[in-house]
């Protein structure tokens, strides 16, 4: 019996030597491959990846490009025309949807912003100017709207005006406001004039949300419409606007082109470039000019850095605008001339004067929005006739808010 116990422990025993051998074989294999990036198991897989289906052969969609195109002249200077162009990885599938955007005797100089030590002049200079192309407005969506006048529109930016004072808000808020609401517009069919001050409210709530340290609370713009908005409106409202533009919130506003184009103006050398060295008097008067032709419909006729110039161009030479702006005399002349009833009306009135505000700096003011009785005076504005004499050549148009003296009156007059 004994040899057949010895046979059967030795066959048990080598069993279990086996067992464990392969044990940790397995142990040991995976301990080996373990780091592997691809196991060799999964190779068939891995080839089957490798074959990308249609879609993910066609390119991702990617943003349009605008570049800067030098035209030089016979002075040797060198003004540049921006044109939009498509991306370089993507042929346009119509490429006649590019000329919409296309700015008409817009030529722009080389950046005239000074030497930054935080940023690179020229891109920041460049990047405006796609912002200028990329968000575009047109008066016509007034057509869109049968139940809707221009003086419905100018009610509504001058009721947001008033609105903006009462909070202390900037201007920068007021115009994104105006921005929101005329884009919005265009995104939207046969809109009643009951739900205007909702979208300009919603508007203004979204703009204040962007531009103010402090926004003022949703209940507060839903107080100041006297009980005919209330907050869940508003929030229903925003997230309809925010949907509409797509979430493209900022625009290069006349107010921050003219606060551009008055820096530059002012800049010496070795300025901090961000600190405001322009007069603040000067700048409440042009922003006045401002406001009060925006509440036209006309003024979506011309780009924002056009308006901006063109107000400009009423407090200085066209020199300077040109400096300050690279702009032709050819592309700002139709805003001036337009611009110049507004002008006339203002002469008449006291100029402006800058306003304490509760917690803002004297050297702040002029960032506040304020408001005058500006539907009166446009409407005295588009009362008055065209005026023949406005001067249609690169001079300087007018320096003051106040009538020219005696002496300097045209002889005809």
């Amino acid at each position: 019996m004994y040899p057949h116990l010895l046979l059967f422990v030795f066959a048990g025993a080598i069993k279990i030597l086996y067992t464990m051998s392969r044990r940790s074989g397995r142990i040991t294999l995976q301990a080996r491959d373990s780091n592997a990036l691809v196991p060799d198991v999964r190779a068939p897989l891995k080839k089957r990846r490798s074959e990308p289906s249609k879609k993910e052969l066609q390119p991702a969609a990617k943003k349009q490009s605008y570049e800067i195109q030098k035209c030089w002249s016979e002075d040797g200077a060198s003004p540049c025309l921006l044109i939009e162009t498509p991306h370089k990885e993507l042929e346009p599938a119509d490429p006649s949807s590019f000329k919409q955007y296309r700015f008409k005797n817009l030529f722009i100089k080389a950046s005239p912003i000074p030497r930054l030590s935080w940023a690179s002049s020229d891109d920041v200079w460049i990047k405006m100017l796609n912002k200028e192309l990329k968000y575009v407005h047109d008066k016509s969506y007034l057509q869109r709207h049968p139940k809707l006048q221009p003086k419905m529109r100018a009610i509504l930016l001058d009721w947001l005006l008033e609105v903006c004072e009462v909070y202390s808000l900037h201007r920068q808020t007021a115009y994104l406001a105006q921005d929101f609401f005329d884009r919005f517009m265009v995104t939207q069919e046969n809109v009643n004039k009951d739900y205007l001050q909702l979208i300009g409210i919603s508007a203004l709530f979204i703009a204040s949300k962007i531009e103010e340290i402090y926004p003022p609370k949703i209940l507060d713009f839903a107080y100041v419409t006297d009980g005919a908005c209330d907050f869940w409106d508003i929030q229903r409202t925003e997230l309809h606007i925010l949907k509409a533009l797509n979430w493209n919130l900022c625009p290069e506003t006349p107010i921050s082109w003219l606060k551009l184009y008055a820096q530059v103006e002012a800049q010496t050398d070795g300025d901090n470039f961000l600190v405001p060295q322009f007069s603040q008097e000067t700048y409440i008067q042009i922003t006045q000019l401002l406001d009060l032709c925006i509440l036209d419909i006309n003024a979506l006729d011309y780009s924002y850095c056009v308006l901006a110039a063109a107000a400009f161009c009423h407090f200085s030479s066209f020199d300077v605008v040109h400096k300050v702006s690279g702009l032709t005399w050819d592309s700002v002349a139709p805003c001036v001339r337009w611009m110049s009833r507004f002008m006339d009306t203002l002469r008449t009135q006291t100029k402006p004067q800058l306003k304490n505000f509760p917690k803002v700096k004297s050297d702040a003011r002029h960032n506040i929005q304020t408001h005058v009785a500006y539907l009166d005076l446009l409407r005295k504005s588009l009362d008055r006739p065209d005026s023949p004499e406005c001067q249609l050549s690169p001079v300087a148009v007018a320096t003051v808010l106040t009538p020219p003296s005696s002496t300097e009156k045209p002889a005809n007059h």
